[in-house]
Protein backbone atom coordinates (compact mmCIF):
# COMPACT_ATOMS: atom_id res chain seq x y z
CA UNK A 1 0.00 0.00 0.00
CA UNK A 2 1.50 3.31 -1.10
CA UNK A 3 -1.12 5.75 0.17
CA UNK A 4 -2.98 5.98 3.49
CA UNK A 5 -5.67 8.51 4.40
CA UNK A 6 -6.34 9.29 8.08
CA UNK A 7 -9.67 10.88 8.99
CA UNK A 8 -10.38 11.88 12.58
CA UNK A 9 -13.90 11.89 14.05
CA UNK A 10 -15.86 12.26 17.27
CA UNK A 11 -19.62 11.74 17.56
CA UNK A 12 -20.59 13.21 14.19
CA UNK A 13 -21.97 10.12 12.38
CA UNK A 14 -24.19 12.08 9.96
CA UNK A 15 -21.24 14.21 8.87
CA UNK A 16 -18.87 11.22 8.70
CA UNK A 17 -21.31 9.38 6.44
CA UNK A 18 -21.11 12.21 3.90
CA UNK A 19 -17.34 12.31 4.18
CA UNK A 20 -16.94 8.56 3.60
CA UNK A 21 -19.22 8.83 0.58
CA UNK A 22 -16.91 11.55 -0.71
CA UNK A 23 -13.97 9.17 -0.53
CA UNK A 24 -15.98 6.38 -2.14
CA UNK A 25 -16.50 8.76 -5.12
CA UNK A 26 -12.84 9.64 -5.62
CA UNK A 27 -11.43 9.33 -9.14
CA UNK A 28 -8.34 7.65 -7.65
CA UNK A 29 -9.05 4.75 -5.30
CA UNK A 30 -5.72 3.03 -4.67
CA UNK A 31 -5.50 3.79 -0.95
CA UNK A 32 -6.48 2.65 2.52
CA UNK A 33 -8.54 4.91 4.79
CA UNK A 34 -8.24 4.82 8.57
CA UNK A 35 -10.94 6.42 10.71
CA UNK A 36 -9.25 7.73 13.89
CA UNK A 37 -12.17 7.73 16.31
CA UNK A 38 -11.71 9.60 19.62
CA UNK A 39 -14.33 7.58 21.50
CA UNK A 40 -17.54 8.01 19.48
CA UNK A 41 -20.74 6.18 20.38
CA UNK A 42 -22.26 3.19 18.60
CA UNK A 43 -23.81 5.24 15.77
CA UNK A 44 -20.38 6.01 14.34
CA UNK A 45 -19.41 2.35 14.44
CA UNK A 46 -22.55 1.47 12.50
CA UNK A 47 -21.82 4.07 9.82
CA UNK A 48 -18.24 2.89 9.31
CA UNK A 49 -19.34 -0.77 9.37
CA UNK A 50 -21.80 -0.18 6.52
CA UNK A 51 -19.16 1.48 4.38
CA UNK A 52 -16.60 -1.24 5.15
CA UNK A 53 -18.86 -3.68 3.31
CA UNK A 54 -19.22 -1.61 0.14
CA UNK A 55 -16.32 0.78 -0.52
CA UNK A 56 -13.69 -0.14 -3.14
CA UNK A 57 -10.76 0.47 -0.76
CA UNK A 58 -9.56 -0.85 2.57
CA UNK A 59 -11.48 0.97 5.33
CA UNK A 60 -10.27 0.59 8.91
CA UNK A 61 -11.88 1.89 12.12
CA UNK A 62 -9.57 2.59 15.06
CA UNK A 63 -11.24 3.59 18.33
CA UNK A 64 -10.42 4.20 21.96
CA UNK A 65 -12.62 4.94 24.95
CA UNK A 66 -13.98 8.45 25.41
CA UNK A 67 -11.88 9.85 28.25
CA UNK A 68 -11.95 13.48 27.22
CA UNK A 69 -10.29 15.08 24.21
CA UNK A 70 -7.55 12.67 23.12
CA UNK A 71 -7.52 13.28 19.39
CA UNK A 72 -3.73 13.44 19.25
CA UNK A 73 -3.45 9.96 20.76
CA UNK A 74 -5.90 8.25 18.41
CA UNK A 75 -4.28 10.03 15.45
CA UNK A 76 -0.94 8.59 16.56
CA UNK A 77 -2.60 5.18 16.75
CA UNK A 78 -3.84 5.52 13.18
CA UNK A 79 -0.39 6.65 12.00
CA UNK A 80 1.19 3.60 13.65
CA UNK A 81 -1.41 1.31 12.02
CA UNK A 82 -1.05 2.88 8.56
CA UNK A 83 0.78 1.00 5.83
CA UNK A 84 1.21 3.69 3.17
CA UNK A 85 4.45 5.45 2.34
CA UNK A 86 2.49 8.68 1.96
CA UNK A 87 -0.15 9.94 4.42
CA UNK A 88 -3.07 12.30 3.77
CA UNK A 89 -4.84 13.80 6.80
CA UNK A 90 -8.35 15.21 7.02
CA UNK A 91 -11.36 15.35 9.36
CA UNK A 92 -14.70 13.60 9.59
CA UNK A 93 -16.50 16.87 8.91
CA UNK A 94 -14.70 17.68 5.62
CA UNK A 95 -16.16 16.31 2.36
CA UNK A 96 -13.50 15.92 -0.36
CA UNK A 97 -14.06 16.82 -3.99
CA UNK A 98 -13.67 13.84 -6.32
CA UNK A 99 -10.09 14.76 -7.29
CA UNK A 100 -8.88 15.39 -3.71
CA UNK A 101 -6.84 12.21 -3.22
CA UNK A 102 -5.39 12.26 -6.73
CA UNK A 103 -4.33 15.87 -6.25
CA UNK A 104 -2.44 15.15 -3.04
CA UNK A 105 -0.72 12.13 -4.56
CA UNK A 106 0.14 13.95 -7.79
CA UNK A 107 1.57 17.01 -6.01
CA UNK A 108 3.65 15.08 -3.45
CA UNK A 109 7.35 15.99 -3.45
CA UNK A 110 10.33 14.66 -1.46
CA UNK A 111 11.17 17.01 1.40
CA UNK A 112 7.78 18.75 1.34
CA UNK A 113 4.42 18.63 3.08
CA UNK A 114 1.27 19.80 1.30
CA UNK A 115 -0.86 22.52 2.88
CA UNK A 116 -4.52 22.69 1.95
CA UNK A 117 -7.59 24.44 3.28
CA UNK A 118 -11.38 24.13 3.31
CA UNK A 119 -14.51 26.06 2.42
CA UNK A 120 -16.52 26.54 5.66
CA UNK A 121 -20.26 25.97 5.28
CA UNK A 122 -22.99 27.21 7.59
CA UNK A 123 -25.09 24.81 9.64
CA UNK A 124 -28.17 25.09 7.38
CA UNK A 125 -26.32 24.18 4.20
CA UNK A 126 -24.31 21.47 5.98
CA UNK A 127 -27.55 19.74 6.88
CA UNK A 128 -29.02 20.10 3.37
CA UNK A 129 -26.22 18.17 1.66
CA UNK A 130 -27.47 14.65 0.92
CA UNK A 131 -25.51 11.56 -0.01
CA UNK A 132 -26.84 11.99 -3.55
CA UNK A 133 -25.42 15.54 -3.59
CA UNK A 134 -22.05 14.10 -2.60
CA UNK A 135 -22.19 11.51 -5.40
CA UNK A 136 -23.12 14.17 -7.94
CA UNK A 137 -20.51 16.63 -6.65
CA UNK A 138 -23.13 19.35 -6.06
CA UNK A 139 -21.73 20.10 -2.59
CA UNK A 140 -18.70 21.88 -4.11
CA UNK A 141 -20.53 23.66 -6.93
CA UNK A 142 -20.58 27.42 -6.14
CA UNK A 143 -23.92 27.95 -7.88
CA UNK A 144 -25.54 25.08 -5.98
CA UNK A 145 -24.19 26.32 -2.65
CA UNK A 146 -25.42 29.87 -3.25
CA UNK A 147 -28.87 28.55 -4.23
CA UNK A 148 -29.04 26.82 -0.83
CA UNK A 149 -28.14 29.99 1.07
CA UNK A 150 -24.37 29.71 1.42
CA UNK A 151 -22.51 33.03 0.98
CA UNK A 152 -19.05 32.26 -0.36
CA UNK A 153 -17.22 35.60 -0.51
CA UNK A 154 -13.49 35.05 -0.96
CA UNK A 155 -13.94 31.30 -0.50
CA UNK A 156 -15.45 31.06 -4.00
CA UNK A 157 -11.90 31.03 -5.34
CA UNK A 158 -11.23 27.74 -3.53
CA UNK A 159 -13.89 26.07 -5.63
CA UNK A 160 -12.42 26.79 -9.05
CA UNK A 161 -12.12 23.73 -11.31
CA UNK A 162 -8.82 21.91 -11.24
CA UNK A 163 -6.45 23.27 -13.86
CA UNK A 164 -4.22 26.22 -14.65
CA UNK A 165 -6.29 28.75 -12.69
CA UNK A 166 -6.08 26.70 -9.48
CA UNK A 167 -2.32 26.23 -9.93
CA UNK A 168 -1.92 29.97 -10.53
CA UNK A 169 -3.93 30.86 -7.41
CA UNK A 170 -1.80 28.52 -5.30
CA UNK A 171 1.30 30.16 -6.71
CA UNK A 172 0.29 33.78 -6.04
CA UNK A 173 -1.57 33.51 -2.71
CA UNK A 174 0.37 35.23 0.10
CA UNK A 175 -0.88 32.76 2.71
CA UNK A 176 2.01 30.84 4.23
CA UNK A 177 1.75 27.05 3.85
CA UNK A 178 1.01 25.56 7.27
CA UNK A 179 0.25 22.06 8.48
CA UNK A 180 -3.54 21.84 8.96
CA UNK A 181 -4.91 18.40 9.79
CA UNK A 182 -8.17 18.96 7.95
CA UNK A 183 -6.20 19.06 4.67
CA UNK A 184 -2.52 18.13 4.73
CA UNK A 185 -0.21 15.39 3.53
CA UNK A 186 3.40 14.26 3.59
CA UNK A 187 5.61 11.19 3.65
CA UNK A 188 5.15 8.74 6.50
CA UNK A 189 8.88 8.93 7.26
CA UNK A 190 8.52 12.66 7.97
CA UNK A 191 5.75 12.08 10.51
CA UNK A 192 7.88 9.45 12.23
CA UNK A 193 10.90 11.74 12.23
CA UNK A 194 8.80 14.34 14.09
CA UNK A 195 7.41 11.59 16.39
CA UNK A 196 3.84 12.34 15.37
CA UNK A 197 1.33 14.28 17.45
CA UNK A 198 2.02 15.53 20.99
CA UNK A 199 -0.35 13.53 23.23
CA UNK A 200 -0.84 16.25 25.84
CA UNK A 201 -2.14 18.76 23.30
CA UNK A 202 -5.90 19.25 23.17
CA UNK A 203 -8.12 21.35 20.89
CA UNK A 204 -6.54 24.36 19.23
CA UNK A 205 -3.31 24.17 17.28
CA UNK A 206 -2.00 20.64 17.86
CA UNK A 207 -1.68 20.27 14.09
CA UNK A 208 0.34 23.49 13.82
CA UNK A 209 2.73 22.14 16.46
CA UNK A 210 3.45 19.11 14.28
CA UNK A 211 3.96 21.46 11.35
CA UNK A 212 6.51 23.49 13.32
CA UNK A 213 8.47 20.34 14.13
CA UNK A 214 8.42 19.30 10.47
CA UNK A 215 9.81 22.71 9.54
CA UNK A 216 12.47 22.44 12.25
CA UNK A 217 13.50 19.18 10.59
CA UNK A 218 13.92 21.00 7.27
CA UNK A 219 10.65 20.00 5.57
CA UNK A 220 9.01 22.75 3.55
CA UNK A 221 5.37 23.52 2.93
CA UNK A 222 3.75 23.55 -0.52
CA UNK A 223 0.35 25.21 -1.03
CA UNK A 224 -2.54 23.22 -2.55
CA UNK A 225 -5.36 25.36 -1.11
CA UNK A 226 -6.99 25.87 -4.51
CA UNK A 227 -6.32 22.39 -5.90
CA UNK A 228 -7.09 19.98 -3.03
CA UNK A 229 -10.70 20.99 -2.39
CA UNK A 230 -12.80 20.24 0.71
CA UNK A 231 -15.96 21.69 2.22
CA UNK A 232 -16.11 21.93 6.01
CA UNK A 233 -19.45 21.06 7.63
CA UNK A 234 -20.49 23.12 10.64
CA UNK A 235 -21.11 21.63 14.09
CA UNK A 236 -20.78 22.35 17.79
CA UNK A 237 -17.41 22.02 19.55
CA UNK A 238 -18.05 21.41 23.26
CA UNK A 239 -14.40 20.43 23.73
CA UNK A 240 -13.18 23.89 22.66
CA UNK A 241 -11.95 25.76 25.73
CA UNK A 242 -9.87 28.85 26.29
CA UNK A 243 -7.53 26.94 28.62
CA UNK A 244 -6.76 24.26 26.00
CA UNK A 245 -6.07 26.88 23.35
CA UNK A 246 -3.75 28.87 25.64
CA UNK A 247 -1.94 25.70 26.71
CA UNK A 248 -1.38 24.70 23.10
CA UNK A 249 -0.13 28.17 22.19
CA UNK A 250 2.48 27.92 24.93
CA UNK A 251 3.63 24.52 23.67
CA UNK A 252 3.86 25.79 20.11
CA UNK A 253 5.93 28.80 21.20
CA UNK A 254 8.28 26.44 23.05
CA UNK A 255 8.69 24.24 19.98
CA UNK A 256 9.60 27.22 17.83
CA UNK A 257 11.88 28.81 20.43
CA UNK A 258 13.79 25.62 21.19
CA UNK A 259 13.66 24.36 17.59
CA UNK A 260 12.26 21.04 18.80
CA UNK A 261 11.96 18.30 16.20
CA UNK A 262 10.26 15.44 18.11
CA UNK A 263 7.07 15.19 20.16
CA UNK A 264 7.84 14.45 23.82
CA UNK A 265 4.98 11.94 24.06
CA UNK A 266 4.25 10.83 20.53
CA UNK A 267 4.47 7.84 18.22
CA UNK A 268 7.33 6.01 19.86
CA UNK A 269 5.89 6.37 23.35
CA UNK A 270 2.48 5.11 22.21
CA UNK A 271 4.10 2.19 20.39
CA UNK A 272 5.96 1.21 23.55
CA UNK A 273 2.71 1.13 25.56
CA UNK A 274 0.54 -0.10 22.69
CA UNK A 275 -0.69 -3.22 24.52
CA UNK A 276 -2.07 -1.06 27.33
CA UNK A 277 -3.24 1.85 25.17
CA UNK A 278 -6.78 0.51 24.79
CA UNK A 279 -6.94 1.10 21.02
CA UNK A 280 -9.26 -1.27 19.17
CA UNK A 281 -9.92 -1.90 15.50
CA UNK A 282 -13.49 -2.71 14.45
CA UNK A 283 -14.54 -4.81 11.50
CA UNK A 284 -17.81 -4.45 9.54
CA UNK A 285 -19.72 -6.80 11.86
CA UNK A 286 -18.56 -5.01 15.02
CA UNK A 287 -15.92 -7.59 15.94
CA UNK A 288 -12.89 -5.90 17.48
CA UNK A 289 -9.40 -6.49 18.70
CA UNK A 290 -5.96 -4.87 18.84
CA UNK A 291 -4.91 -3.26 15.57
CA UNK A 292 -2.34 -4.83 13.29
CA UNK A 293 0.36 -2.17 13.44
CA UNK A 294 2.19 -0.95 10.37
CA UNK A 295 5.98 -0.73 9.91
CA UNK A 296 7.99 1.31 12.42
CA UNK A 297 11.65 2.42 12.42
CA UNK A 298 14.01 -0.53 12.63
CA UNK A 299 15.69 0.70 15.80
CA UNK A 300 12.37 0.38 17.64
CA UNK A 301 12.16 -3.37 17.05
CA UNK A 302 15.60 -4.65 16.15
CA UNK A 303 14.08 -6.69 13.31
CA UNK A 304 13.92 -4.21 10.45
CA UNK A 305 10.91 -2.28 11.67
CA UNK A 306 8.03 -4.71 11.22
CA UNK A 307 6.47 -6.84 13.90
CA UNK A 308 4.82 -10.17 13.09
CA UNK A 309 1.09 -9.56 12.43
CA UNK A 310 -1.11 -10.14 15.47
CA UNK A 311 -4.52 -11.73 15.54
CA UNK A 312 -6.87 -8.79 15.76
CA UNK A 313 -10.23 -10.48 16.28
CA UNK A 314 -11.59 -8.74 13.19
CA UNK A 315 -14.28 -10.30 11.09
CA UNK A 316 -13.10 -12.08 7.93
CA UNK A 317 -12.57 -9.57 5.15
CA UNK A 318 -12.26 -6.55 7.49
CA UNK A 319 -8.67 -6.00 6.40
CA UNK A 320 -9.14 -6.88 2.74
Amino acid sequence: MTLSIIVSTYNQPAWLEKVLMGYACQDFLDFELLVADDGSREETREVVGRFQKTVPFRLRHLWHEDRGYRRSTILNGAILASTGQYLIFSDGDCIPRSDFVRTHWREALPGYFLSGGAVPLNRWVSRQISLEDVVKGSFCDPAWLRSRGQPLGRYRWRLVPSGWKARWLDRITPTRPTWNLNNASTWREAIFAANGMEAEMQYGGADRALGSRLENLGWKGKRVRFRAVLVHLDHDRPYKTRSSIEKNKAIRKRIVRRKETRALDGLRELWLRRDAAGILEFGPDGAAGPPVWGPVPGEWTGNGGREPPRRSGLAPGAAR
